[in-house]
């Protein structure tokens, strides 16, 4: 509940700071000065997905881990693919 919390908070501000740059767009600002905030912008989404992924390792994955067979085979490789695209990002 409390990683809910964080993570809903950070997505806000994100979401404010799209919008942010989409008004920086629209107002002609220098081309640097928007990319500076998409980057920030991008990190910030990485840091809500390391969040995420930290909690299904924690919780989904450990739990499957425990129960072993097919779903554990599952989740890990879920959890693989997930970090592999974050990765590539």
């Amino acid at each position: 509940m409390e990683d809910q919390k964080r993570i809903i908070a950070r997505l806000s501000r994100i979401e404010g700071q799209i919008r942010g740059i989409k008004q920086m767009a629209q107002d002609g600002e220098y081309c640097i000065d928007i990319l500076t905030q998409i980057s920030a912008a991008n990190s910030a989404l990485k840091s809500v997905a390391l969040i995420l992924l930290d909690d299904h390792l924690n919780h989904c994955v450990r739990q499957a881990a425990a129960e072993g067979g097919d779903v554990a085979d599952d989740k890990l490789d879920e959890a693989s693919a997930a970090i592999a695209r974050l990765v590539r990002s």
